[in-house]
């Protein structure tokens, strides 16, 4: 891409042509790749055995299941469901669907059965291809849904099977129809649906670009869950919309993981903040084994190595700890990037050091959902991202003496809102039209946003000072005796409603092992309440007094957690 171009300037050649919109669609995006590179590979599977599929091959396999599809009745603004692990067959649904003009209902794999009922119940969905561990339950629970198989230990309903002789006539989508409806919360009641449009994901998908040059030889890892609207936007329809190649990762098993990063020739790696944080404290455990010399040395060249890049914009890291990365099989990465949640700015920075160019995005699900995106060569690790200055707005309302206020967005990318639920909708746009994110952040003079936490989370203590959970948590993240921390307020004083700071800590097997003991034993409970009482002491040193935790919780269980590896938190303050 020539310098001050725009990543999206190549569409003007099939403008007028393959699409009329000011962005393609889904489909006529995909189209406008399969022409340009239609002999580079797309989608790869390492299950059972490797299998690459080109651009060509992907585009074909789309074509047909969609032409079954309106063969078999899917016609525009039609639901057809997805449910099931990273594989080609859940892409090739997803487009095939958008190639019917139809609506795709993508379904997180990890919910209960009842609770995809629900969701079935809601979006009701003509047809509803699902794997092979939930295919039984739901083809004797059909659901109003025609039940069609992902894997092909079903060979009658399995997915590439599936063709028709005759040719149906298909009214395709236009951009501002809905493309996907994605469930957020709300699977035991009337589950939330946001719209998504064509306009929203593929404007989002190029407007991202304008901060991180992707290129049609990068190799993106999908190895989260790829209903969720971060792994969907930014390891399956980025990598589509440059001809890139998408590896589906189905387990976060280290092993395997390693494996498919290594054998796959990864490039960009997309992360959670608990997959860099193991990843990094094997890495760093890794060099502190060799004694404290080595581990002097290597974090000297490191500090050396991120004075380099961010001063002289050389990244000399690469060569200096290509051992050290290459036994963590991520030599060949060439950008990781972490979202779905805060990470702390002392595992971004580390990462950089160790030469791989390492970002901090930010977005919802309801803006499709990149809206901040730290540049590669001009990023800050304290910042989730600048956000897209000149393709879209955001404010801060409301802004207290810091700066600190509700983030709020207007752009191509904000949902057209919550499917059958005007209410919801309303409240969650301002009287002239600012989607607010429920997010409480503060902006720099450059667009760079920092964020403070969720505003629902906040505590306010007795001196009325605001504590953001979240920045409290972040100091734990490199702590490997400690598996989850989840910080909430609360009551001190009844009359007043003064908040206390309090901290609910699952123990990781780590700090059993190194106490030589073993979890449920009733005799452990002090030892272990007395080693986190400890960590949590010096991580309270380096807090603001009134930011302290002050009561500590000991779980024997592990809190439940999203598909994105985040704490599901609960508010009950006593």
């Amino acid at each position: 891409m020539k310098k001050n171009q725009l990543p999206w300037s190549f569409l003007d050649d099939w403008r007028g042509k393959t699409f009329t919109g000011e962005w393609p669609t889904l489909p006529e995006m995909f189209s406008i790749t399969a022409e340009r590179f239609p002999d580079r590979p797309c989608f790869t599977d390492f299950v059972p055995e490797r299998v690459t599929r080109s651009y060509t091959e992907v585009l074909q396999n789309m074509k047909k299941l969609a032409n079954w599809l309106a063969v078999s009745g899917v016609t525009k603004g039609s639901h057809v469901a997805v449910s099931g692990k990273n594989s080609s067959e859940w892409a090739t649904v997803y487009m095939a669907t958008l190639f019917a003009g139809a609506t795709i209902i993508p379904i997180d794999y990890g919910l209960h059965e009842p609770e995809i009922e629900n969701l079935l119940n809601t979006a009701k969905p003509l047809f509803f291809f699902v794997d092979e561990e939930k295919y039984e339950y739901f083809k004797n629970h059909p659901s109003g849904s025609k039940i069609y198989s992902l894997s092909p230990k079903h060979s009658e309903t399995y997915v590439y099977n599936l063709e028709s002789t005759a040719t149906a006539t298909i009214t395709p989508a236009t951009e501002m129809d809905t493309a996907a409806i994605l469930f957020t919360s709300g699977t035991t009641g009337i589950p939330k649906g946001v719209m998504l449009s064509h306009r929203n994901l593929v404007a989002d998908c190029y407007i991202a670009q304008t901060h991180l040059e992707l290129v049609h030889t990068d190799v993106f890892y999908a190895l989260l869950p790829i209903h969720h609207a971060y792994t969907m936007q930014a390891a399956f329809i980025e990598p589509m919309s440059v001809g890139a190649e998408v590896v589906f990762g189905k387990t976060m098993a280290v092993t395997r993981m390693l494996k498919e990063l290594r054998e796959g020739k990864i490039t960009i790696l997309l992360g959670v903040p608990l997959l860099f944080n193991k990843l990094l404290a094997g890495i760093l455990k890794g060099i502190k084994d060799k004694g404290p010399v080595v581990n002097g040395i290597m974090h000297f060249l490191m500090g050396v190595s991120y004075f380099i890049k961010k001063v002289f914009k050389v990244n000399p890291g690469k060569k200096l700890f290509k051992a050290v990365l290459e036994k963590a099989s991520i030599s060949t990465l060439r950008i990781a990037i972490c979202g779905g949640g805060p990470l702390a700015a002392s595992v971004f920075k580390v990462y950089n050091e160790l030469g791989i160019n390492f970002i901090q995005g930010y977005g919802l699900t309801e803006t499709a959902p990149i809206i901040a995106l730290n540049p590669v060569d001009k990023f800050k690790v304290e910042s989730v991202g600048r956000y897209f200055v000149s393709h879209m707005e955001m404010k801060i309302l409301e802004p207290d003496a810091e700066g600190i206020g509700e983030v709020v967005v207007k752009g191509p990318m904000v949902m057209k809102g919550y499917y059958n639920m005007p209410a919801e909708t309303a409240e969650v746009f301002t009287e002239d039209g600012w989607f607010k994110t429920g997010d409480l952040g503060k902006l720099d003079s450059e667009g760079y946003l920092y964020l403070a936490g969720r505003a629902k989370n906040l505590i306010v203590t007795e001196g009325g000072k605001n504590v953001y959970p979240e920045e409290i948590e972040n100091q734990f993240q490199l702590v490997t005796e400690i598996e989850q921390i989840t910080v909430q307020g609360y009551i001190m004083d009844e009359a007043t409603k003064s908040e206390g700071i309090e901290a609910l800590v699952y123990p990781a097997d780590e700090l059993f092992n190194k106490l030589k003991l073993v979890r449920g034993d009733m005799e452990s409970a002090s030892v272990v309440k007395e080693a986190i009482e400890d960590i949590v002491a010096e991580v309270n040193k380096k807090l603001q007094p009134y930011a302290r935790i002050s009561r500590i919780t000991i779980l024997e269980e592990a809190l439940e957690m999203t598909t994105t590896k985040k704490v599901k938190r609960t508010y009950n303050k006593k």
